[in-house]
């Protein structure tokens, strides 16, 4: 799952605003909100990270990556690490590149994860049992994408995890075999069409973006599974003066084959991911972000989802 994302994505993967560049729960990439302004002398940025999650808690770290632009018509590339450490005693560390070059004629997007993750479900998978998981994540994933014509870029993607659970005592692991959930390795290539019109990746203010990729997972390329994810997602933003912006986002996360544990989850800002898996998702979100001065700004979102498909899974289907 490209953490594009998420992380440990797939290859879209934390959330961001259905306004903020691309997959999903929290990728670096969408971290950097503010583009290098023009005249500063420094091309290297350092700045602290705090969020909080239903997941993860409040994290706290920090963030340095070098900036450039490599020519005018190109989008700023970032190229740096980052650190978090949560309230759940959860550890995440990436280092990360999202290049721009070529009159922004081809595009690379390239990430490495590695994170100690403490889970903690009141009721996992909708079988009413609490369970207490500690999660080792390791990942790699990488995409490319060429400008084929106006708006529209073509291209290719990659990812490899290494992704192990272990109960946080007996009674969790007694719960997460009768489950049959375990940790897995996993290896997949795919490919990306994409259409981005937006002013900007980091912050628009107008424009659309289309995202259309699949993952192919394979025993024959290193996995433990072989399987097929695909995912669509739609976001289209609509300035409203000069200090309002609208913004919508459609998910969809379609899952073949796949186990238990590599199904889709919903993809809803505020929502726990990872807690009810099934094997469709599809997810709308609304926001409405207001600018109140140079450096700050509020937003007002809502959202809907549904996870549906394979009804007699432990999953199950819930809408939320």
């Amino acid at each position: 799952m490209l953490l594009a994302a998420p992380l440990m994505a797939s290859a879209d993967q934390q959330q961001a605003p259905p306004a903020a560049a691309t997959p999903s729960s929290g990728t670096p990439d969408e971290q950097a909100t503010e583009q290098k302004p023009e005249g500063r002398s420094s091309p290297w940025l350092l700045a602290p990270l705090v969020s909080s999650s239903p997941k993860l808690g409040t994290s706290f770290g920090a963030m340095g990556a070098y900036l450039r632009k490599f020519d005018a018509d190109s989008q700023v590339s970032l190229f740096g690490l980052n650190y978090q450490y949560t309230s759940t005693h959860s550890t995440i560390a990436a280092a990360f590149a999202r290049a721009s070059f070529h009159a922004d004629h081809q595009r690379i997007i390239a990430i490495g994860v590695f994170g100690y993750i403490k889970n903690d479900y009141d009721d996992y998978l909708g079988t009413g049992q609490p369970l207490k998981t500690n999660d080792d994540l390791k990942a790699a994933a990488g995409r490319y994408l060429y400008r084929a014509k106006g708006d529209w870029f073509l291209g290719a993607q990659g990812i490899a995890t290494n992704y192990q659970i272990f109960g946080e005592s007996p009674e969790d692991d007694l719960a997460l075999e009768t489950l049959g959930l375990k940790g897995f390795e996993s290896v997949a290539l795919g490919a990306v069409v994409m259409h981005d019109s937006r002013d900007n990746e980091d912050m628009p203010a107008r424009g659309w973006f289309l995202n259309l990729n699949n993952l192919a997972y394979r025993e024959a390329l290193g996995g433990s599974a072989s399987y097929d994810a695909y995912r669509a997602d739609l976001r289209a933003i609509w300035p409203q003066g000069n200090r309002y912006v609208m913004a919508f986002r459609q998910y969809n996360w379609l899952t073949h084959d796949a186990p238990s544990e590599a199904q889709a989850t919903v993809v809803l800002r505020g929502y726990k991911q990872g807690q009810y898996l099934a094997q469709y998702m599809s997810s709308m979100e609304a926001e409405e972000r207001a600018r109140f001065g140079a450096r700050w700004g509020g937003t007002l979102f809502a959202g809907v989802a549904g996870l549906y498909g394979n009804r007699d899974a432990v999953s199950g289907s819930r809408d939320y």
